[in-house]
Formats: structure tokens, sequence, C-alpha cells
């Protein structure tokens, strides 16, 4: 039935990955706070409060080279489009999956590769794409010591890969209880 609690983690899941699209993932902070960036899915910036144009320089958005005097950042392509990809996926299986609950043995299925795919987001996210995003400004900004600093984007799609676990957890409590009562009758 779809007021099971399975589907209340299965919602909140879906819930938690979409604030991946609300949120950065990364914040890279110089110590002195005058050179930092953010890595988002939805909008990556960098921002120079050394520049001489203004407090608050832009100095590369969305990974293209906006101008200023930061012309040596070049241009960064990170993977946003795969990773975008794969939380619209997760939060459309999480959803789906609550309107399976006739087929409880699919619906553990279906759940399963949602989790398969969160586990493969999280992994992109902390090994490949934070990386990939301030790779160029350190190399543009190489006096600077910087540090890292993961946002609610990145430990959200932990707390949606619990929530799966939770979920699947549950589908195979009442399909145990199904075939319990079948066996009975």
């Amino acid at each position: 039935m779809i007021q099971r609690i399975q589907s209340f983690y299965l919602i909140l899941a879906a819930c938690a990955m979409a604030l991946c699209f609300m949120f950065p993932v990364a914040k890279y902070k110089t110590p002195d706070k005058q050179v930092y960036a953010q890595y988002s899915l939805v909008k990556s910036q960098a921002l120079d409060k050394t520049a001489e144009q203004s407090d608050d320089a832009l100095v590369a958005d969305d990974f293209e080279l906006v101008g200023g005097n930061m012309s040596k950042l070049g241009y960064a392509k990170a993977p946003v489009w795969s990773l975008m990809a794969l939380v619209v996926v997760v939060i459309a299986i999480a959803v789906v999956s609550i309107f399976l609950y006739s087929n409880r043995i699919r619906q553990v299925r279906v759940v399963a590769v949602g989790f398969l795919l969160n586990v493969i987001y999280i992994f992109l996210i902390f090994i490949w794409a934070a990386d990939a995003f301030l790779k160029p400004i350190k190399q543009a900004f190489s006096n600077y010591e910087w540090t890292t600093t993961y946002s609610v984007a990145t430990w959200a799609p932990v707390v949606s890969v619990i929530l799966l676990f939770l979920a699947q957890n549950a589908i195979k409590r009442d399909e145990k209880k199904v075939r319990e009562a079948d066996r009975i009758r």
C-alpha cells in the first residue's frame, strides 16, 4: 500500500536528492577568504575579492571565463550533466518505486538500482567532480592554499542512500509478512 513506511522513506530520499539542485556541492576558499569558488550542479562560480574591478569580481561562471584580470584561469569543463542525470534518475526511481507496491519483488529491485546509482553519484562527487573544478583554479592561483568544504548537496545523497536502504528493508519485511500469511492459509 502507498501509506506504508517505505513510501515515507522513498519520498524523503527523493527530497534529499532534490537538495542537490538547491545547494552547492563544494566550496573552496583561501585562508584569508579573498578568493573563493563554489561547485554546484546548477551554477558554479569563482570569485576574487582582490580584483580591481569591484569588491567581488566574478572570475568564472558556469566553468567559463568571464574576463577581468583573471584571464589566466581559462576554461574548466567539469562533469555537470552526467551528475545531474544521475540525480534526476535517482529521484525518478524513488518516486516511481512508491507506486510499485503491488509487486514488492520488483519494488525491491528498483530501489536497489536507485541505491546503486546513488552510491555511484556519491563516489563521482568525492573522487572526480569536486577535484575537476578545483584543479584549474589551483593552477591559476598557485600561490594560495585552498580548503574544501562540502555542502548540503554532498551530504544529502548520503542521507538518501540510508533512506533507500531503510525502504528496501521495509519492503522486504512486508514481503516476508505476506508470504507467512499465505503459508498459514
